[in-house]
């Protein structure tokens, strides 16, 4: 494979279609019997009609802004819906001119002619193409939104006023200065006819989407570009107006070689190629989210951005070629495309056949359109690219100086220079961010506060010193750091003022800390070296661990199990291994029910005993966490608990169900036991504790559903497989484990069906009881009285769920006929 194709291309290529055919040996038929399908979905066609509608005239008019040929925009139409379509990675993004191009389009036209740009856009492809070798398409990512927005409603304001003169019948200026400037001279000398066919295009586009009744609704699916267009065009029929003039095609220019300053000619090339890059990359981004919002979104791929760079770089080199206007992914258009119902490139695909086909056959009808009315078109257009959504959104995070200073930027300088100076203010903004720090103090109720926002760097020292020193002797302090960040010279002057002020008498209480910053923590929480100390400051002394890692397997262990930093060589076991410890006979463990207890974990240290790690955590909730949850838990306790599910789990330590549900307190009514095992219901078999946690949360605290979550590496589900005769049950563990011998029938019963994985097949018959267990448990729960009446009148819903550890990944049971399968749970299911 070259090495210009990103990872997955030839995967995603083969699985845009949401009808994937089964492979067959290549040059042979299909297989005998199966009926023939037509090669286009009937939803890909339809969305492709519609989105030809609305490119047809906006193609013409943005041809028209630029001042480029008329032909040139279909042309670039075309190519963008059949070159970018097939290879672009964005299946449902459909591409070709924009108006975010205008004014850079317009621009090169002036100062170099139509030839030169024409090569400009090839160089211009070229150059995405080797972005797109290097994948680099994320970082075009990086770049502020408020720049980006910035830059296209600068842009739409340039489009807007440059489009005013020809709505009044006269010609547009090479800038906006110029254009305001000649505004009054204009509007003395307007014409009559233009404007009216202009005020009616803008009519019927303002006026058409928002048609009431029935009828209304019928008609909206006609775009209200074509509409308006028509609509003028039939009106102008008895009017003297410049009207849309189509050449043959035989006299369409193509590209030439590039003539001009080689300065002059790299700044166009790398103005047209960001442009272009940064909007059909954002584009593509938000094609992913409109289709992951729709109802139907599990057979849509997702963007492969390199690709979709690879497949842009390759239409401009196209359509520079063959004379037509630099694509880029067209927000219009796409936003059409997946509203229409497209499933995939095959509809962006036919609408460049049906634009080739147009610009063919016809040219008689386009002829009639009068210039106004697209002029009109392509300004209602750059009046939408300054989008009032957009500037709430930079204001409400505090970036709308960069949005401001870029669109006037580009309004004042050009595309290039506007960007420039925008990423110059964002620079300045996130420096001062970085360095601005407010240091304030109080005393409230006899104890002083000094409170600490933002980063602490020796900048702040100063004012550190200050407001520590506003501090009497012997008095209690609680110094808050909010921020990220502490450099040494702010750490050391913190720790001698710590040391000098409790030597008086006096308490510290340090609130908000970070990851790698620890300030004299009191003895009974510390091992090790001195707390403070540059070793345990820089992560080097016993315990390299950090309060960010607490959900990991960090290996910092007692000194018996090796370095902090070597895992346990393979086949080694060791006691913290739930999975082995649950079937070695000696084994004792926690009541076989009991509520989930799970609370914040404490990377343990060498030396360590159980009560000064329990010690440690309860220190750091209390520091870092009761603050953030004190209003919560006081509502709770006010107004009792009322969770929406029971979470019936194992009480394997590696499974944390708040983590893996993104639940909070108060969320979830939580069931923990060996096995993740419900006992059926008897006087026999049954478990009082099990029984009486259902029939609590069924019958009085109402959840609406009852989930049972199993897990791999399932200790249990081992010692179930293991399993001695019955004779030899003599431990509580044992006894205990009999519950999931009908979870063991089910797998062994060749008559029964087995539950399954999507996309892979269990790894071994430990997977394959852990998933059969689910399912079994489901029935026990089925065979519970208040399960069933509740059931029964529909206001409970049972769930199974297989969590993998090792992938962090979670399967939700589904029920296809008689096969029970276990489907995996994707990010973009949450969108749904």
């Amino acid at each position: 494979m070259s090495a210009c194709v990103p990872a997955g291309t030839t995967d995603s290529a083969h699985t845009d279609s949401a009808h994937t055919e089964r492979a067959h040996p290549p040059h042979s038929p299909p297989p005998p019997g199966r009926p023939r399908r037509f090669p286009i979905a009937g939803a890909d066609l339809s969305a492709a009609v519609a989105v030809f509608l609305i490119a047809l005239p906006l193609s013409l008019g943005i041809a028209l802004a630029t001042g480029a040929p008329l032909q040139a925009g279909l042309v670039a139409a075309a190519v963008g819906g059949l070159v970018a379509g097939r290879l672009g990675g964005s299946p449902l993004q459909v591409s070709g001119p924009a108006a975010g191009l205008t004014v850079v389009t317009a621009d090169l036209i002036q100062h170099y002619g139509w030839r030169t740009t024409c090569a400009v856009t090839v160089l211009a492809g070229l150059a995405q193409l080797g972005l797109g070798c290097l994948r680099v398409a994320r970082g075009a990512l990086a770049v502020s939104p408020a720049i980006v927005h910035g830059m296209l409603a600068g842009i739409g304001v340039t489009i807007a006023v440059a489009q005013v003169h020809i709505v009044l019948g006269g010609e547009p200026q090479s800038s906006v200065p110029d254009n305001l400037r000649a505004l009054p001279a204009q509007l003395a000398h307007l014409d009559p006819a233009a404007l009216a066919v202009s005020v009616l295009a803008l009519a019927v586009l303002l006026l058409w989407p928002r048609l009431p009744g029935r009828a209304g609704r019928l008609l909206r699916k006609v775009p209200a570009a074509l509409v308006a267009v028509a609509t003028a065009a039939a009106a102008a029929a008895g009017l003297v107006l410049p009207l849309v003039d189509l050449p043959s095609w035989r006299s369409h220019a193509l590209a030439g070689l590039p003539e001009g300053p080689v300065l002059g000619l790299v700044a166009a090339v790398l103005t047209t190629t960001l442009v272009c890059s940064v909007q059909s990359l954002l584009g593509a981004v938000a094609v992913d989210k409109l289709a992951a919002a729709r109802p139907a979104s599990r057979d849509v791929v997702r963007s492969n951005l390199d690709r979709e760079l690879l497949g842009q770089g390759a239409a401009n080199v196209v359509s520079g070629s063959l004379g037509g206007l630099p694509v880029a992914g067209v927000a219009v258009r796409s936003t059409a495309n997946v509203h229409a119902g497209a499933v995939s490139r095959n509809s962006t695909m036919a609408h460049g056949v049906l634009v080739v086909a147009a610009a063919l056959l016809l040219v008689p009808l386009l002829e009639l359109i009068p210039l106004a009315a697209l002029a009109a078109l392509v300004m209602a257009v750059g009046i939408q690219m300054v989008s009032l959504h957009h500037i709430r959104t930079v204001t409400r995070h505090r970036e709308v100086m960069v949005y401001a200073v870029t669109t006037l930027g580009v309004v004042s300088f050009g595309v290039l220079e506007g960007v420039a100076l925008g990423i110059a203010v964002a620079v300045g903004v996130a420096l001062h961010r970085l360095t601005r720090t407010r240091i304030t103090h109080r005393e409230e109720d006899g104890r002083h506060h000094v409170h600490v926002r933002g980063q602490l760097t020796f900048l702040a020292v100063p004012r550190l010193s200050r407001a520590l020193h506003l501090v009497p002797q012997g008095a209690d302090v609680v110094v808050s750091l909010d921020g990220s960040f502490m450099d040494h010279a702010a750490y050391e002057t913190l720790q001698d003022w710590q040391n000098t002020h409790t030597a008086r008498g006096g308490t510290v209480e340090i609130t908000g800390r970070r990851a790698g910053v620890r300030i004299a923590e009191p003895a009974v929480l510390t091992s090790g070296p001195a707390a403070g100390t540059d070793a345990e400051a820089d992560g080097t002394g016993d315990c390299r661990c950090r309060p960010w890692t607490a959900w990991r397997n960090h290996q910092c262990d007692h000194p018996s199990s090796g370095p902090p930093d070597t895992a346990p060589p393979p086949g080694t076991t060791t006691p913290s291994d739930p999975a082995k410890a649950w079937t070695h006979p000696a084994t004792t463990g926690p009541a076989p029910a009991a509520p989930d207890g799970t609370g914040t974990h404490t990377p343990a240290r060498a030396g360590d005993t159980g009560g000064s790690q329990l010690v440690r955590g309860l220190s750091t909730f209390q520091r870092r966490t009761a603050p953030l949850v004190r209003g919560e838990l006081a509502r709770l306790a006010r107004e009792g608990q009322q969770p929406s599910q029971l979470f019936l789990t194992c009480a394997d330590s590696r499974v944390v169900t708040s983590m893996i549900t993104s639940s909070g307190p108060g969320d979830l009514f939580v069931v923990r036991n060996v096995g993740n095992l419900v006992p059926p219901p008897g006087t026999e078999s049954g478990d009082d504790s099990v029984a009486a946690a259902i029939e609590y949360a069924v019958e009085v605290l109402a959840v609406r559903s009852i989930t049972v979550c199993g897990h791999s590496g399932c200790g249990a589900m081992q010692a179930l497989l293991d399993s001695r005769p019955a004779g030899s049950v003599t431990t509580p563990l044992r006894r205990w484990l009999r519950h999931g011998g009908p979870s063991v029938e089910r797998l062994r019963d060749a008559g029964a069906p087995t539950p399954r994985l999507t996309g892979r097949a269990p790894a071994d018959d430990v997977e394959r009881l852990c998933l059969a267990n689910v399912v079994q448990q489901l029935e026990h729960l089925r065979a519970h009285d208040s399960v069933a009446r509740a059931l029964r009148d529909g206001a409970l819903e049972l769930h199974g769920l297989y969590f993998h550890v090792g992938e962090a990944q979670a399967y939700l049971l589904t029920e296809q006929g008689e096969d029970r399968v276990f489907d995996r749970v994707r990010d973009v299911d949450l969108a749904v």
